[in-house]
């Protein structure tokens, strides 16, 4: 993986701002620490920087291709797994590789194809094409949005990075947040709608979508989006395609010329990549693998079960890593790291984002890099086969809006009246529901209950699972690891998606047909695992300094979020002896695991966003 950028402008000479090329390129200095590049030229400059993972002398970025009298550069941010099938087919067609990285591949692909290329791909990946004799950028992003790509107009150009802070790197971004950002961040948030970049001006190109921008303007389109057909495989062949479609695509994931691991929960969905994975690398003979953990200090002694959170999962990896056969490293985070840390995973997101859960996963990812580049993790399993209680509880079924944030008129109510009135929040919040619904493709014929199923899925996969994988992308390539979700292949995604309620929940289980695949896999007491989502810590002195944090940021005179609060809510939270001043202290403010300390820790979190950015608010 690593970080792109670039910069078009049909008036001004960006060849002769290398100090400020460099700063955007250099932005992205977490995402690429092993190598840097650039390509520029009067109207273009294509920036990238490398963490390098295949191909160490061929991969080399920006990439420069002439073929039959035609010359495209292209910058590049991911992976291809079908890469040697691609290269058989371009070497049948003249083509002629100096190395073996999919970065080359990708290039003659779209060479040879076009955009044509892009249902080829199988993978993930975020990449630019500028074509210096058409003056014309190509810029598209992968299925399922692993690989983020932001992007802004400007007034005689166009900016472009793997991320915001790229894009603020040029003086002609502004740094302004509108009542559309307002209400992302502080009712929508840590979500954020498909293609909304927060900040005015500039967007996010959505999943499974591709971009032009020449001199006649800038225009989108799409290249691949769900569709919904008639299953036509019963339980005992759903599950048989399930597990082979997982290896399959385990064993794509794994190619690397530097070390793998996983990403190990005893789960369901990490353990069954983790058995898949030592099976595969046992089988090509590339030794034991390697897998990680986390947890937190003393969290034996304040872990509460619930309906979320079930049980620990300490011994629940002690028993997969064992079965399987890994060489296992467990890494335990303190209180006062996790605190320390929010502001880094705030940065690392360029937005406020799920406080502790992210800041936990950044130190994680911190300590897996010493020792791998490449792991895999088991992001996406829930969306695609129905793993949150929001899929079986009344409440969320019979919701009128995104089910894991039910609270958005609770929310909406910190905000001071007249930004409230401005904003309409609990308006905006409606629309963006009503939108996503209407892009549901329907099977016509469905009886009701499993329409209303297959809305709840395309909402987790299209609104929920992108809050997912950006978290686990920033978090993990802030420290220059490279995380890889085969739950995300998009084959798989494809098949599960049509698959009726009766086989996804099969034995009246949540992910019922995935623990079917598992048979045989794992130990039948972590196949019948409930689900436990990503730890968070129990541990009640996060709690106290969580809201000791925000009460020192809002009692700053110069906190630029304090005005847009309510006067009167904000006293109450700023009052450590209220007690549940936004509720009880175990309600959900959104997914599963922020309750009251991860609003709290969200609220200072976008104080300091708002303060460090220099964000001007401006309705």
């Amino acid at each position: 993986m690593c970080g792109i950028s670039g910069w078009i402008d049909w008036q001004r000479d960006v060849s002769a701002d290398q100090l400020l090329l460099a700063k955007m390129r250099d932005s992205l200095a977490h995402r690429g620490p092993d190598d840097q590049g650039a390509w520029v030229s009067q109207r273009a400059a294509l920036l990238h920087r490398r963490l390098t993972v295949v191909d160490p002398a061929g991969g080399a970025q920006p990439m420069v291709m002439q073929h039959q009298g035609r010359t495209l550069v292209l910058t590049y941010n991911g992976e291809l797994y079908n890469t040697e099938d691609l290269r058989a087919e371009l070497l049948a067609k003249g083509f002629v590789f100096r190395g073996y990285s999919d970065t080359e591949v990708l290039l003659a692909a779209y060479m040879a194809w076009g955009a044509e290329c892009l249902p080829r791909l199988n993978g993930i990946f975020a990449f630019a094409v500028w074509d210096p004799d058409q003056e014309e950028l190509f810029m598209a992003r992968d299925r399922l949005g692993v690989k983020p790509l932001f992007y802004t107009r400007l007034e005689t150009g166009l900016v472009f990075g793997s991320e915001i802070k790229a894009l603020l790197a040029h003086p002609m971004v502004p740094r302004e947040v509108g009542a559309e950002g307002l209400c992302e961040v502080l009712v929508m948030g840590p979500a954020r709608t498909p293609g909304c970049g927060v900040l005015r001006g500039i967007s996010d190109l959505r999943p499974g979508c591709f971009l032009r921008y020449d001199r006649a303007g800038l225009h989108v389109g799409r290249y691949w989006s769900l569709a919904s057909a008639p299953c036509p495989d019963d339980l005992t062949a759903a599950a048989a395609k399930v597990r082979e479609l997982l290896r399959d695509t385990v064993s794509r994931q794994l190619v690397s010329d530097v070390p793998v691991a996983t990403l190990l929960s005893g789960g369901l969905d990490s353990s069954v990549l983790t058995a898949l994975a030592a099976d595969t690398l046992q089988a090509d003979g590339r030794g034991q693998l390697m897998t990680f953990s986390v947890d937190y200090a003393d969290q034996a002694d304040h872990f509460q079960s619930s309906t979320w959170q079930p049980d620990d999962d300490a011994e629940w990896v002690a028993m997969v890593s064992r079965y399987v056969a890994t060489k296992h490293t467990h890494i335990v985070l303190d209180t006062t790291s996790l605190a320390a840390a929010l502001g880094d995973s705030m940065r690392a997101n360029d937005l406020p984002g799920m406080a502790d859960i992210d800041s936990s996963l950044l130190l994680f990812c911190r300590e897996i890099k010493r020792h791998v580049t490449v792991a895999l993790s088991g992001e996406a399993a829930d969306e695609i086969f129905g793993g949150y209680p929001w899929f079986r509880t009344p409440d969320a079924l019979s919701a009128t809006t995104f089910p894991w944030a039910l609270r958005a008129r609770e929310r909406a109510e910190l905000l001071a009246p007249d930004l409230c009135q401005a904003i309409d929040p609990v308006g905006y919040v409606s629309d963006r529901y009503s939108e996503a619904l209407a892009e549901v493709p329907r099977l016509p014929g469905e009886e009701p209950g499993e329409a209303r199923l297959r809305e709840l899925f395309y909402l987790n996969i299209t609104r929920f699972m992108p809050t997912l994988l950006d978290r686990k992308d920033r978090m993990s390539m802030a420290t220059g690891l490279e995380v890889r979700v085969p739950f995300c292949d998009h084959r798989l995604v494809e098949y599960a998606w049509n698959l009726p309620p009766g086989h996804k929940f099969a034995n009246g289980r949540e992910k019922g047909l995935l623990r079917l695949a598992a048979d045989g896999l794992l130990p039948d007491a972590v196949i019948q695992r409930r689900k436990s989502p990503y730890p968070k810590t129990h541990d009640p002195a996060y709690a106290r300094e969580a809201g000791r944090w925000l009460r020192e940021r809002l009692l700053d005179p110069a906190s630029p979020l304090r005005p847009l609060l309510s006067s009167e809510r904000l006293n109450l939270l700023l009052n450590p002896t209220t007690g549940d001043a936004m509720g009880p202290s175990g309600a959900r403010w959104f997914g599963q695991l922020m309750a009251t300390p991860q609003f709290l820790a969200y609220l200072a979190q976008t104080d300091l966003w708002l303060s460090e950015y220099g964000l001007r608010v401006r309705l």
